[in-house]
């Protein structure tokens, strides 16, 4: 019988313009959640990198298979036995200057298990400092859902922006999800109007478990990001949150809970479009 518990850590970091330094950190968070019993680990988008702006990124390119980004995720999995949601980083796409962001998945055993390409890239007006973001400038976007299981859990990726995309996740709960994850950098004046609403909506009307793990606070290269990592119900409750600054939030998932509520409420079952 497929194990229908599983311990779960969102890390929520501030990361700034140093590649190495992002990492260090990164680590700690990792092995602060290994000593809680964490079986999946959850990193922010850009976790590796806040680059001064958005072309930095592009000297950090790396090819599918090799790189210090996908090396860091590799050991930290083997040397911790645990998985990890790799945030996201800058791997060719074979465009010149517009890689993916990758979102990796890595088995405890130190092998990549999946990967997801973000898919809707943000191009946007925010009334703060920044004032246009235009990622599609350095980013190409993906073309396909992808999830991975993990005992009786089957999880389903997507990464910040994508979040505003309600039939992505409905896809990825037709495909059979149960959890999603949500590697994130939400600005904090779109975080502050509708990250927990949004993130409330996608767990509600798919009853799937939500874990969403943003950056959070005042960035070297001026960016302010909305933070409030958490980890969501089906039913839509926040069950574990961490507001601002860097750390690591934790909860066990238990898939009885979730059965109960799609059996009470079956609205899954109810769709006629």
């Amino acid at each position: 019988m497929e194990n229908k518990r599983l311990k779960v850590a969102c890390v929520q970091m501030v990361s700034g313009i140093d590649f190495q330094e992002n990492l260090e950190v990164a680590a700690r968070l990792i092995a602060q959640a290994k000593d809680r019993d964490a079986q999946l680990i959850v990193l922010p988008e850009f976790f590796a990198l806040m680059g001064k702006n958005e072309k930095d990124k592009l000297a950090y390119i790396e090819p599918h298979g090799s790189g210090p980004f996908q090396d860091f995720l590799h050991e930290q999995t083997k040397k911790n036995k645990l998985w990890i949601v790799g945030g996201t980083h800058a791997i060719d796409s074979g465009v010149i200057n517009k890689p993916f962001s990758r979102c990796y998945v890595y088995r405890p055993t130190g092998e990549v298990e999946t990967w997801y390409d973000k898919i809707h890239l943000f191009d946007v007006a925010v009334d703060d400092n920044t004032k246009t973001y235009k990622e599609s400038k350095y980013a190409s976007p993906g073309a396909s859902i992808k999830s991975f299981k993990i005992g009786a859990f089957h999880i389903g990726l997507a990464v910040c922006y994508d979040l505003r995309f309600p039939e992505l996740f409905r896809q990825l709960t037709y495909s059979g999800c149960n959890t999603f994850v949500l590697p994130a950098a939400f600005t904090a004046t779109t975080g502050k109007a509708h990250w927990e609403i949004l993130l409330k909506a996608r767990a509600i009307e798919n009853q799937t478990y939500m874990l969403a793990s943003a950056q959070a606070g005042n960035h070297q290269n001026g960016r302010k990001t909305w933070g409030h990592t958490c980890v969501v119900s089906p039913w839509g409750e926040t069950l574990s949150e961490m507001s601002q600054g860097q750390g690591v939030i934790e909860y066990q998932l238990n898939l009885d809970e979730l059965e109960k509520v799609r059996n009470e409420f079956p609205v899954l079952t109810h769709t006629r479009l």
